[in-house]
């Protein structure tokens, strides 16, 4: 719980600043986070002839007579690349490709630690999402799954559910499905902490962009009712009275469908107004503090749920929360508990769907990992609704659980059991763990400078 004496603000920023202090100083001193290692022996220059010209002939004419054949000769079934055009990178919105590249480096960092995933950061030098959705299904054939990343709305609606319908491999746009997938094995927990059911609670959904319209889709198909739930975006909720939405429902198609679908009782305002009542709130909206005030939450219902997820600072502090009856909080920052974070989701996810040659990665792939994380945490209660990334098995669990669901929606390629599935993803996780350990023991991975 937190306690008044706790409590300081001074110290708590301070905190919350120094990642960026030391990232400042380590990035210029890595230059990179990953890099490219050989996997093949190489016990002399001999073996050129095996890896290069002219033995590789061979597994080309195989691949060529049998295409799925590259998935056994080559690291494409292991393989993903991270796209991004960097108009939505973070909290700091149109940086620019260049700019966005060490987060796409860092995403590839997270999915080789925590999936044993070999990832690209590929940046892209266009805004234009034809060009994008091209260049994205020219590079497949040389990997095995896609992840979009920091791409701006309302475009990354129209890139995703293309690339899903036309790529061979899967794809995925981790700020909607991942956000979606582990709030919701958030809220699952948080809904059994507070005695309520999924069918019965209001929730609010303040922010309207790429990360709550997927929560909306994955909650809503967990049960939740969207005629009790509201979305507000910048300029107040969303319903039939958004004139400004109707007029531009060929460009923001997912927002004028859940100006349709929520707000049944066609409650006006901004967020107070659609915070009174409501059973949850799940906030990924501008970064506060003050974004959402204490006296708003104190007019929710008996034993509140509050998702403040916004990145650096929350919509409101967990401790005001707290204190205007909040039930649960969570962030999306470490340093407080409940922390809900995609790396919960992306490693595990991917890895199950890359283990059985999915074709996609489906909704119903992403309800299968949200059980499986949710599912994991041992005594659940206020301030711990969901596994931390230091239980590592979580990862291999979702692997099967989403390898299990695509083979029976008969998205996978090839079968596998469920502790088949299990075995592999947590051996070449654990292998990509000791890899690094050994690596800086061994002093490949040099030791940083102190401060």
């Amino acid at each position: 719980m937190y306690k008044e004496k706790e409590i300081n603000i001074d110290e708590l920023l301070a905190k919350a600043k120094k990642p960026s202090a030391d990232a400042m100083r380590l990035h210029p001193f890595y230059r990179g986070k990953v890099e490219t290692v050989l996997k093949c022996t190489v016990r002399d220059f001999n073996d050129f002839a095996i890896w290069y010209t002219p033995g590789v002939a061979a597994p080309c004419k195989a691949i060529n007579a049998n295409p799925e054949l590259v998935y056994e000769y080559t690291n494409k079934w292991n393989t993903v690349i991270v796209v991004s055009d960097g108009t939505r990178v973070l909290g700091l919105g149109d940086i620019g490709p260049k700019a966005g590249l060490p987060v796409m480096e860092g995403k590839a960092l997270l999915y080789k630690y925590l999936g044993g995933v070999d990832a690209v950061p590929i940046m892209l030098d266009t805004k234009d999402p034809d060009k994008i959705i091209e260049t994205v299904l020219m590079l497949q054939p040389g990997f095995g799954g896609v992840n979009l990343e920091d791409i701006s709305q309302p475009k990354c609606f129209r890139i995703l559910d293309t690339l899903r319908e036309k790529a061979e491999i899967p794809v995925w746009h981790d700020d909607q499905q991942g956000t979606a997938t582990v709030t919701l094995a958030g809220l699952i927990n948080a809904l059994k902490v507070v005695g309520k059911k999924m069918e019965d609670v209001r929730i609010v959904f303040v922010g309207s962009g790429a990360s709550n319209v997927a929560c909306s889709r994955l909650i809503f198909g967990w049960g939740a009712d969207p005629s009790k739930c509201i979305m507000v975006d910048s300029k107040g909720t969303l319903g039939p009275h958004r004139k400004d939405l109707e007029l531009r429902k060929h460009e923001y198609v997912d927002k004028w469908r859940l100006c349709q679908t929520t707000n049944g009782d066609l409650i006006e305002g901004g967020i107070p107004e659609a915070m009174e009542g409501a059973d949850v709130v799940i906030a990924l909206s501008k970064p506060g503090p003050g974004t959402i005030l204490p006296e708003w939450v104190e007019r929710m219902n008996d034993d509140a749920i509050l998702f403040a997820c916004a990145n650096p600072v929350p919509e409101i502090w967990p401790w005001e929360a707290k204190a205007a009856g909040a039930a649960v909080v969570a962030t999306g920052r470490s340093d407080f508990p409940n922390q809900v974070n995609n790396s919960l989701g992306f490693p595990g996810i991917f890895r199950g769907a890359l283990d059985v040659r999915a074709s996609t990665i489906t909704d119903e792939m992403c309800f299968a990992a949200a059980k499986a994380l949710a599912d994991h945490i041992e005594n659940l209660d206020e301030e711990h609704i969901l596994p931390t990334m230091d239980d590592w098995d979580v990862f291999p669990r979702e692997a099967a659980a989403v390898g299990m669901k695509a083979q029976e929606q008969g998205v996978a390629r090839i079968a596998k059991s469920y502790n088949e599935l299990y075995e592999h993803a947590n051996e070449i996780i654990g292998r990509s763990r000791r890899l690094t350990q050994l690596m800086m023991e061994k002093g490949y991975i040099a030791e940083a400078p102190e401060e």
